[in-house]
């Protein structure tokens, strides 16, 4: 008997993560179904949007003064003992494995963490946000269906933020792929056709950070992260107007 096909499966279908014969199974039944099959091509063509935006960032070198090559042929040539390269090298992959890479003053790479995060929320802005046609996948008219996609997706139960008090209201929400997992993103309007997107998805590294702003060029915002969960809020505003809608999301997202 073959088993259902999830989310899971056509989130792997569309990261081309499947074994051979489990992509050929999701491969039928989304020729059997044209609606998912829609779907499916829209998530396609978002992970493209994003790899085009952020391979840049994902293909840049190692800094110097973090490659371990780099630190051990420096050690070896200075004749440091074994055992204190070998230290040196273990300080740094830890540091690393737990989100630090902040050793001496340096910053984490651009490819992990908050700024990763950050930056993923930006390119969802600039690619969903000016469409005039589908910004968003799933509608907020039917709000329980959204929460539910959205906690399939992250795979937690999900709070769906109320921002009218700010006057926003939620437009609806899609699915996005990133190169660290499949994240959610919510989008919403004002008045004046103004939209905000907020992206969440699951931190492998920097799990608890409190907020911290971002800005790139017209798109800016705040990004933070609890209990292994990321929160990126971005805008075609100024952070600083951005900064008590990101403190109500965050009040409102602490009962996840």
């Amino acid at each position: 008997m073959k088993r259902p096909i999830t989310e899971e499966d056509i989130q792997g279908y569309v990261d081309c993560a499947l074994q051979p014969e489990r992509h050929d199974e999701v491969e039928a039944y989304l020729a059997a179904n044209p609606d998912e099959a829609s779907r499916a091509a829209a998530l396609k063509a978002d992970a493209a949007t994003l790899r085009a935006a952020l391979d840049p960032v994902a293909q840049e070198p190692i800094p110097m003064r973090l490659n371990l090559a780099q630190i051990a042929a420096r050690r070896q040539s200075e004749k440091l003992p074994a055992w204190r390269m070998a230290a040196a090298a273990m300080v740094l992959i830890v540091v690393g494995a737990t989100g630090g890479w902040a050793v001496r003053g340096y910053s984490l790479p651009p490819s992990e963490g908050m700024a990763a995060l950050a930056q993923e929320a930006s390119a969802s802005y600039t690619t969903f946000a000016g469409s005039a046609v589908q910004p968003v996948e799933f509608k907020a008219d039917d709000l329980s269906g959204l929460a539910d996609i959205a906690s399939r997706t992250l795979g937690t139960k999900t709070v769906l933020p109320d921002l009218s008090r700010s006057g926003y209201r939620l437009m609806g929400g899609r699915i996005v792929s990133t190169v660290h997992g499949p994240g959610f993103m919510l989008m919403y309007n004002d008045d004046k056709g103004d939209r905000l997107v907020m992206l969440a998805r699951h931190m492998i590294v920097d799990q608890n950070r409190p907020m911290v702003e971002h800005a790139d060029g017209k798109v800016s915002g705040w990004t933070w992260a609890n209990g292994g969960m990321g929160f990126s809020l971005m805008g075609a505003t100024d952070a600083k107007s951005l900064h008590p809608i990101a403190d109500d999301i965050r009040a409102q997202l602490s009962t996840m």
